[in-house]
């Protein structure tokens, strides 16, 4: 006489599989914050400021037109500093519950990502440090900066 296999033995370890796919392929808070500030800073890095205007925050696009804000960052970093691009390094993500962009501004939830911009000029080896803070709000996803006294 065979004895049948409990069906628990197949669902069991199904559901585990899928769940730690899920984990695999979803990725956290924390990490989409990181490849954001990952793409926006490459972007940059290529001279490419209309797309990485697209990401910033809609408070940040209120803040420069997509003009103006291709034309300063030209003029800054590359006929002020000399340097034609730049690496970057950033730090972990830190999630804040209750940030403010200005001192005016509503709170939002943001992660806060410490970017280090390493340049190559005509005066010679500099760092850059920007504080560096995304929005994951679905209405209003995007990197901001912080403009508080």
């Amino acid at each position: 006489m065979r004895r049948q296999k409990s069906p628990l033995i197949l669902i069991i370890p199904s559901i585990i599989a899928i769940i730690s796919l899920l984990f695999i392929l979803i990725p956290s808070e924390s990490k989409q914050a990181s490849n954001l500030v990952d793409e926006f800073y490459q972007a940059e890095q290529k001279a490419d400021f209309a797309s990485s205007w697209e990401l910033l925050h809609p408070k940040m696009q209120d803040r420069f037109s997509k003009s103006s804000y291709m034309q300063d960052r030209v003029h800054t970093f590359m006929n002020h500093f000399g340097a034609d691009t730049y690496t970057f390094s950033t730090s972990r993500p830190n999630k804040i519950k209750n940030w403010k962009m200005t001192e005016e501004s509503e709170p939002i939830e943001v992660y806060e990502v410490i970017v280090t911009k390493s340049y190559n000029g005509k005066y010679g080896r500099f760092q850059f440090v920007q504080y560096t803070y995304v929005s994951l709000d679905n209405e209003e996803p995007g990197i901001l900066w912080d403009y508080k006294e």
